[in-house]
């Protein structure tokens, strides 16, 4: 009775309030149950998603999340930032936009997010030919990295995917990926798409760059025969189920 007490006393705030979130679907003390809680309704890992790789305007969530409506995304805003998984802010004049980004806190679910995206792949229903949005390319990449031959290989990289622009810099058998900036060096290698999946027939599918680029589905310039290298480290795990 005792662990009881304390328990539901765990779930009260400094002044006594409950907090809302910690057993509020599934009455369970267990972490993942409340990771589900936090982030388990529909839509909102996918935002989290798309600001895992810096903060985002309503109306570029909504581009990257063309499915979800703009009640829906505002709601699922809310809830996240009441958690403390994002919050807003304002940009500096002349721009003045609000814009979302993740706290610190936030940006430590990228593992998780990587870990059900390799689970995931592992399933024969995985259908790689839908949509993709541009951010959730990018974190493909640093999923499914093989970091061993990754560290055979350095390279600064653009990949411009839509109205998307991302530097890339593989160095020591890490991938780190950030928005492009006026500020960022002269890359080894650029690749432009108007959408992800021409990129990942070369990715995953194996396809020669050269190939794919000759048929006019992308764009590439720079050390082409660089580019291949760092495209041939990255695979999906094998089927499973």
């Amino acid at each position: 009775m005792k662990l009881q007490k304390e328990t539901k006393e765990s779930r009260q705030g400094s002044a006594g309030h409950d907090k809302g979130y910690h057993g509020k679907w599934y009455d369970d003390a267990c972490g993942t149950a409340f990771a589900l809680e936090l982030i388990g309704e529909r839509w909102s890992l996918l935002i989290v998603r798309e600001l895992m790789l810096g903060a985002r305007r309503f109306s570029d969530l909504r581009a990257g999340l063309p499915g979800i409506s703009a009640k829906v995304l505002t709601e699922r805003l809310e809830g996240l930032e009441a958690a403390g998984v994002l919050v807003r802010r304002k940009l500096a004049p002349p721009v003045a936009a609000q814009v979302y980004e993740l706290t610190e806190w936030g940006y430590r679910a990228e593992p998780a997010i990587q870990e059900l995206g390799r689970w995931a792949a592992r399933s024969s229903g995985h259908d790689p030919t839908l949509p993709l949005s541009p951010v959730s390319l990018m974190l493909s990449l640093r999923t499914m990295i093989d970091r061993d031959a990754a560290r055979q290989v350095e390279a600064a990289i653009l990949f411009v995917v839509g109205e998307d622009r991302f530097f890339a810099r593989l160095a020591n058998g890490e991938l780190t990926i950030a928005r492009a900036a006026d500020s960022d060096p002269a890359p080894d290698f650029s690749i432009r798409m108007p959408r992800p999946f021409p990129f990942l027939r070369v990715v995953y599918g194996k396809e020669p760059l050269k190939t794919v680029v000759a048929e006019g589905e992308l764009e590439a310039s720079g050390d082409l025969d660089l580019a291949q290298r760092v495209l041939s480290i990255f695979s999906l795990p094998p089927k499973m189920a």
